[in-house]
C-alpha cells in the first residue's frame, strides 16, 4: 500500500515565533524521531542522544524563564510542542513532559540562588530529570508516602523507595518528595537530588505493555545525603509543591494523549483511503466514515479543552479543575481512538507491521500516569461539590 504522509495539524498559535517553533519541532520529529520509533520501541531503547539534541534546540525548557535558560513560551505553545513530539513517539513527548515536571519545583519554589546554580543546566544544559512522588504502597494516596528525610546538621539523609519513576536509573537529577515531619500531607518536603548521589540506585526497569523505550523503575534511597541548600521550598511544603506540579503535568499528559490519538487517526485515514474491498476504498463505506468522523471529533474536543486550560494557566487563573478535565477527556479519547484505529485496520491493525497496535498499547498508560482517571474524576467532583463528607 502506498504511504500517505499525514497532513500537519492546522494550529492556532499566538505568535510568528510560535509558528516557527512548531515548524522546527515537526522537522525534528520527521527527521530524527518518527523513522526510528517502531524499531527503537521494539528494542526497548531510550533515545538519550535525541534528548541532547532537544536540549540544544531549546525544547527541554520551553515554559520556563529565559533568564535561566528557558524558552519563555506560554503553556499554550509548549503543550502543542509536546503533542507534535508524542505523535512521532510517545517516549519522547512524555519524556519531555516528565523533565518539565521535574524542573517545576525548583523553577517555581526555589530560591534565587538555587535557580541560578541549577536551572541553566536543567533547562538547556543537556541534563535529564525525573519526578519522585509515588511509592510501592502510595500511588493514588500520595500523601501517605513513607520515604523519610532526617535532618543531620546542615544535611538531610533520605531513606526509602520510589516507584513507577519515568527515567528512573538514567536521570541526572531527581525531584524527590520525602517525609520530614508527621503523618499526612503537611509532613512532606521537596528535595533536588543529583542522579549520582551516593546511596541512590535503581531497580531493573519494569516490563511494560507499551512505551518500552522509556525506562520506568523503582529508585532506592539508602541514606542519601543532600545539603539543606537542595531543599526546595519550606519544610512541610512538599505536598503542595507536588500538587502544583501535577496540575501542570496533567496538561502535558493530555497533550501527549492527543498526539498519540492524532497519529492513530492519520494511520487509519491513510489505510482506509488506500485499502480496497468490494471494488472500492473501504473509506467509501459509511460505517468506517462515521468511525473516522467520531475519532476526529474526539481529538478536536480534547485539543480544545487542554488549550483552554493552558490559557487559564498562562493568564494566572486557577486551572486545576480544567487540568483534571483535560487529562480525563484526552486520555480516554486516546484510548478510544487508538482502539478504533486497530479495528479499521482489521487483522493488520493487530500486527506489529503497522503502528496502530503500538498506539493502542501506549494510550493505555496515559489513563494511569500522573493521577488515574478515577482520581481526575474525584478532583473534578471536589471542585463542583466540595470535599467528601466523612
Amino acid at each position: 500500500m502506498p504511504d500517505r504522509a499525514p497532513q500537519p495539524v492546522d494550529r492556532q498559535l499566538p505568535t510568528e515565533e510560535a509558528r516557527d517553533l512548531i515548524s522546527l519541532v515537526r522537522e525534528i520529529a520527521q527527521r530524527e524521531i518518527a523513522p526510528y520509533a517502531a524499531e527503537e520501541e521494539d528494542a526497548g531503547r531510550f533515545p538519550r542522544e535525541l534528548f541532547g539534541l532537544l536540549s540544544e534546540s531549546g525544547l527541554l525548557g520551553l515554559p520556563y524563564d529565559s533568564e535561566h535558560g528557558g524558552g519563555d513560551q506560554p503553556y499554550e505553545v509548549y503543550l502543542q510542542v509536546l503533542e507534535e513530539l508524542a505523535a512521532a513517539r510517545l517516549t519522547v513527548g512524555l519524556g519531555v513532559s516528565v523533565h518539565s515536571l521535574a524542573c517545576h519545583a525548583l523553577a517555581t519554589y526555589g530560591t534565587k540562588e538555587q535557580q541560578v546554580e541549577h536551572l541553566p543546566a536543567m533547562l538547556g544544559g543537556g541534563l535529564l530529570g525525573a519526578y519522585c512522588l509515588s511509592e510501592p504502597s502510595s500511588g493514588s494516596d500520595a500523601a501517605s508516602l513513607r520515604t523519610r528525610a532526617v535532618r543531620d546538621g546542615d544535611d538531610w539523609v533520605i531513606t526509602g523507595t520510589k516507584a513507577w519513576i519515568t527515567h528512573g536509573g538514567i536521570a541526572d537529577f531527581y525531584t524527590v518528595m520525602a517525609r520530614t515531619g508527621g503523618e499526612g500531607s503537611r509532613g512532606i518536603t521537596a528535595f533536588l537530588v543529583p542522579g549520582d548521589a551516593e546511596g541512590l540506585s535503581a531497580a531493573a526497569p519494569e516490563k511494560k505493555m507499551g512505551m518500552k523505550g522509556s525506562p520506568t523503575a523503582q529508585v532506592h534511597f539508602d541514606e542519601v545525603r543532600v545539603p539543606d541548600s537542595r531543599r526546595l521550598g519550606e519544610e512541610g511544603q512538599g505536598f503542595a509543591i507536588a500538587l502544583s506540579a501535577l496540575d501542570s503535568g496533567r496538561l502535558g499528559i493530555a497533550a501527549c494523549a492527543i498526539g498519540v490519538a492524532q497519529a492513530a487517526l492519520d494511520e487509519a485515514v491513510a489505510y482506509a483511503t488506500s485499502r480496497r474491498q468490494f471494488g472500492r476504498p473501504i473509506a467509501d463505506f459509511q460505517g468506517l466514515r462515521f468511525m473516522l468522523a467520531d475519532m476526529a471529533t474526539r481529538i478536536e474536543a480534547g485539543r480544545a479543552l487542554y488549550l483552554s486550560a493552558a490559557r487559564l494557566r498562562d493568564a494566572g487563573r486557577p486551572f486545576s479543575k480544567q487540568a483534571a478535565m483535560a487529562k480525563l477527556l484526552c486520555t480516554d479519547s486516546a484510548m478510544q481512538v487508538t482502539t478504533d484505529a486497530v479495528q479499521i485496520l482489521g487483522g493488520y491493525g493487530y500486527t506489529a507491521d503497522f503502528p496502530a497496535e503500538r498506539y493502542m498499547r501506549e494510550a493505555k498508560v496515559l489513563q494511569i500516569v500522573e493521577g488515574t482517571n478515577q482520581i481526575q474524576r474525584m478532583v473534578i467532583a471536589r471542585h463542583l461539590a466540595g470535599p467528601e463528607s466523612r
